[in-house]
């Protein structure tokens, strides 16, 4: 079983936690537990109750888009080290996109409702965890968009 104390460790050495004041990633640690998942398995769909996070360590994650008369549309593919989920952090807390393992996956799965009272214990944590995952959520919309194009350009845009 994962620790707390081996929780901290992983985030140490990953990107979205640089830099990052060690008393808070050990609290975010505290909040935090290893999952493993099949290729398949759909961590979330859009529309449905955000109360969780992920940091993939291994495997890929495929973000998708309900998209009418096309139905799922991936519009990212999230690689190991990438973080899973933004709309925990954000009311009303409802996924804005689906996500599901492209091959087995493992990650740390946070606990989205304890992060947030963690932050509003600390509002230091709270503005650093929002600057970070502002980042994250510029990035796939800037993904999405580019995705768009690439799907709804004309053909000989394309080229």
């Amino acid at each position: 079983m994962e620790t707390a104390h081996d929780a901290a460790e992983i985030m140490a050495g990953q990107r979205f936690f640089a830099g990052m004041r060690e008393r808070h990633r050990d609290a975010l640690a505290a909040a935090a537990e290893i999952e493993d998942v099949p290729a398949g398995h759909r961590f979330f769909t859009e529309g449905g109750p955000a109360e969780r996070f992920w940091l993939l360590l291994t495997g890929s994650v495929a973000l998708d888009l309900q998209v009418p008369g096309r139905g799922a549309v991936v519009v990212e593919t999230l690689p190991p080290s990438s973080i899973l989920g933004w709309s925990w952090l954000f009311g009303p807390y409802q996924w804005r996109f689906g996500a599901v393992a492209v091959d087995p996956v493992t990650a740390l799965r946070y606990d989205g409702p304890i992060v947030r009272e963690l932050c509003a214990a600390d509002l230091t944590l709270g503005y650093e965890l929002t600057k970070r995952f502002g980042a994250v959520i510029l990035d796939r919309l800037e993904a999405t968009r580019v995705r768009m194009l690439d799907l709804y350009a004309h053909p000989e845009e394309r080229a």
